[in-house]
C-alpha cells in the first residue's frame, strides 16, 4: 500500500513539476533573457542593459511604481484587517457566510470592476441616488471617482474580491482551533471578547493563512484587468504599463516591457520578504502587549467597524452586479434618473449571438482546465493517503508558486517559449496556462474536506476486500461528491476570470468573455459592456448552482430512505 502511495506521489509530483511549475520557471527565464537584450526575433542577440535604460527613460515610471505599491499593499492590508475583524462575529456561522459570499467569489474580477465603475462613476448609481435632492447635481459632477490618480477605486474593487476570499480562508482555519474554549478562558480571566480574539485566536490562525495572504499580495501588485477598468490610466500601474508596452506596434518596446516584468517580479518578491519582516516586528510588539495585560481596553469597536465595512463592501458588490444587469437591458437612462426611463432587449438581440459564441469558447476552456486540475488534485491527495504521509511544507509552497509569482512576470516569457514551440495562440496553450492557476485553487478548496473524511469508511471497504482504486471510486469520491463539485466550481470561476493569460498566450486569437469585457469597458456603450460583464458573472454562478443541486439530486433516494427509517 505504502509502496503504491510513494509511486503515485512521485508520478503526481512529476506531473505538477512538468505541467505547472516548469512553465512558470521557463517563463521567468525567457523574460529574464529578453530583459537583458536577448530577443533574436527583433535582431537583439547580445546581452545588454539597454532594456533597463529604455525602461528608466519611459515617462511616468516613478508614478507607476508608486501606484503599484500603494494599491497592492493598501488593498492587501485593508482586506486582511476587515476579514480578520469580521471573522470574530461570523466564525460560528461558516455555512451561512459561505452561501452569502459565494456569488462574490464566483463573479470574475472584471465583472465586479465594470459594475463598480457603473456604481461609483460621476454618472453612476450613487450619484443618481443622491441627486439632485442632496447634491444639487443635474449633470454628472467633474469628480474623478474612477481612474482617480490615487488608485482608491482600484483598492476598493480589489477589496470587494479579496475580503470574501480571506474571510473564507480564515473561517476554514478557525475550524482547527477550540475557539469557544479560548473565548471562555479569556473571559474568565477578565478579558473582553474582542481582546481574546486579537491576543489569543488571531495569532494562532495567522500562520495557517500566510500563503493565501502572500497570494493576495502578489495578485494585488500585478493585477491588470481591474487596474485597466478602475485604476489610473496615465500613467497606469506598472502591470498595465507592461501590458501596453508588450502589445505596442513598435517591437523595440518588447525589451523594456520584459525588464519591467522582471522588475515587477522582484517587487512582489521583495514585498513578500518585507511582509515577513513586518510579521516579526508585529510578533515582538504583540508579545510585549500581551505581557502588559490591559484587561480594561476594549477591542469591540474595531471588530464592529470591520463587520460594518464587510457589509458595505458586500452591498457595493451586489449593487455592481445588479448594475450590469440593468445596463444590459436599459435603452434610455439619463442622469440623474435612478432607474432607466425605457427598457429594451436590443443590445441582446444585436450582440447576443456573438456573445454566445464567446461564452461557448470560455465554457470549453474552463471545463477542460478545471477537469485537468481536479484530476491532478485528486491524484495528489490520494497519493498522500496511500503513502500515509501528510503534505510537506515544501509541497504546500510548490502548489502556491503560480499564485505567488506575478502573472505578467512569467507570462511574457512563456509566450516567447510557446511562440518558439509553435503553440502560442492555440486553445491548447490557453487551457494549459489556465490550469496553472486553477490547480492551486482546486487544491485549496479540496484539501480540508478530503482530510476530514472519516477514515473508517475506506477502512471498512478495505476489510471487505476492496483495493485502493476501488475504495477511491466507490467510497471516497461518492462521499466527497459535494466538496469535489464545489472545488470544480471554484476552479471554473478562476478559469473564467483569467484575463492576462488569455491575452498573452491566446495572442489575440482566443477571445473569452473576460478579454471582451475588459476591452469593452473603455468604450462609450455601457449596454454592451454590461451584457458581457453579466454573462461573465452568470457562467460561474450557473456552475456553482449545479455544484449545489447535483448532490441533492444524487442523494434524493437516500434522504427518502432515511426519512422512512426514522418514521
Amino acid at each position: 500500500m505504502r509502496r503504491d502511495g510513494r509511486l503515485l506521489r512521485m508520478v503526481v509530483l512529476a506531473a505538477v513539476v512538468i505541467g505547472v511549475i516548469a512553465p512558470v520557471m521557463l517563463g521567468l527565464w525567457e523574460t529574464a533573457r529578453v530583459a537583458f537584450g536577448i530577443l533574436p526575433a527583433i535582431g537583439a542577440d547580445t546581452i545588454s542593459l539597454a532594456p533597463w535604460t529604455m525602461l528608466a527613460a519611459l515617462p511616468g515610471l516613478e508614478t507607476s511604481l508608486r501606484l503599484t505599491l500603494v494599491t497592492g499593499f493598501g488593498a492587501t492590508l485593508l482586506s486582511l484587517l476587515v476579514a480578520a475583524g469580521a471573522s470574530a462575529a461570523l466564525y460560528s456561522r461558516p455555512r451561512l457566510v459561505g452561501r452569502i459570499l459565494t456569488p462574490f467569489l464566483a463573479a470574475p474580477h472584471a465583472a465586479i470592476a465594470i459594475g463598480l465603475a457603473f456604481v461609483i462613476a460621476p454618472s453612476g448609481w450613487i450619484a443618481r441616488l443622491l441627486s439632485p435632492w442632496a447634491t444639487g447635481w443635474d449633470t454628472p459632477p467633474g469628480i474623478a471617482t474612477v481612474h482617480d490618480p490615487f488608485g482608491l477605486a482600484l483598492i476598493l474593487g480589489l477589496m470587494i474580491k479579496e475580503v470574501p476570499f480571506l474571510l473564507l480562508v480564515l473561517l476554514a482555519a478557525l475550524n482547527q482551533l477550540p475557539v469557544n474554549a479560548h473565548l471562555a478562558a479569556g473571559r474568565s480571566l477578565g478579558y473582553g471578547r474582542g481582546l481574546v480574539w486579537i491576543k489569543v485566536i488571531l495569532p494562532q490562525i495567522y500562520p495557517l493563512i500566510r500563503l493565501p495572504v502572500f497570494a493576495v499580495l502578489a495578485f494585488s501588485l500585478s493585477v491588470v484587468d481591474m487596474a485597466v477598468i478602475l485604476g489610473p490610466s496615465n500613467p497606469p500601474t506598472l502591470a498595465v504599463g507592461i501590458t501596453r508596452w508588450a502589445f505596442a506596434p513598435d517591437t523595440q518596446m518588447l525589451l523594456p516591457a520584459a525588464a519591467a516584468a522582471l522588475l515587477l517580479g522582484g517587487i512582489a518578491g521583495a514585498g513578500i520578504a518585507g511582509w515577513i519582516a513586518a510579521e516579526r516586528f508585529v510578533a515582538v510588539a504583540g508579545r510585549w502587549w500581551l505581557r502588559r495585560g490591559g484587561r480594561g481596553v476594549s477591542a469591540e469597536p474595531g471588530l464592529s467597524t470591520a463587520t460594518t465595512l464587510l457589509s458595505a463592501l458586500l452591498a457595493l458588490g451586489a449593487a455592481s452586479l445588479l448594475a450590469l444587469a440593468l445596463w444590459s437591458v436599459a435603452w434610455r437612462w439619463s442622469f440623474p434618473m435612478v432607474l432607466p426611463e425605457s427598457w429594451s432587449g436590443a443590445t441582446w438581440n444585436r450582440h447576443g449571438a456573438q456573445a454566445a459564441e464567446t461564452a461557448l469558447t470560455t465554457l470549453g476552456i474552463a471545463v477542460v482546465a478545471t477537469l485537468a486540475a481536479l484530476v491532478l488534485a485528486v491524484a495528489w491527495l490520494e497519493g498522500e493517503d496511500r503513502a500515509r504521509r501528510g503534505r510537506a511544507r515544501w509541497a504546500e509552497v510548490l502548489i502556491y508558486i503560480p499564485l505567488l509569482v506575478p502573472q505578467v512576470a512569467f507570462l511574457y516569457g512563456l509566450n516567447v517559449a510557446f511562440l518558439r514551440a509553435g503553440i502560442s495562440g492555440s486553445h491548447l496553450a490557453v487551457v494549459w496556462v489556465h490550469t496553472l492557476f486553477v490547480f492551486p485553487y482546486v487544491m485549496i478548496a479540496l484539501s480540508d474536506p478530503w482530510r476530514r473524511l472519516d477514515r473508517r469508511y475506506p477502512a471498512t471497504a478495505a476489510a471487505l476486500g476492496s483495493g485502493p482504486t476501488r475504495r477511491l471510486f466507490l467510497v471516497k469520491l461518492p462521499i466527497l461528491l459535494q466538496p469535489l463539485l464545489i472545488a470544480a466550481a471554484i476552479g471554473f470561476a478562476v478559469s473564467v476570470a483569467q484575463y492576462l493569460p488569455t491575452l498573452f498566450i491566446g495572442a489575440g486569437r482566443v477571445a473569452t468573455l473576460t478579454t471582451e469585457a475588459v476591452a469593452l469597458s473603455s468604450g462609450a456603450d455601457r449596454r454592451i459592456a454590461g451584457l458581457y460583464g453579466l454573462l461573465q458573472a452568470l457562467l460561474p454562478w450557473l456552475v456553482f448552482a449545479l455544484a449545489l443541486l447535483i448532490p441533492l439530486w444524487a442523494w434524493r433516494h437516500r434522504r427518502g430512505l432515511l426519512a422512512r427509517s426514522a418514521s
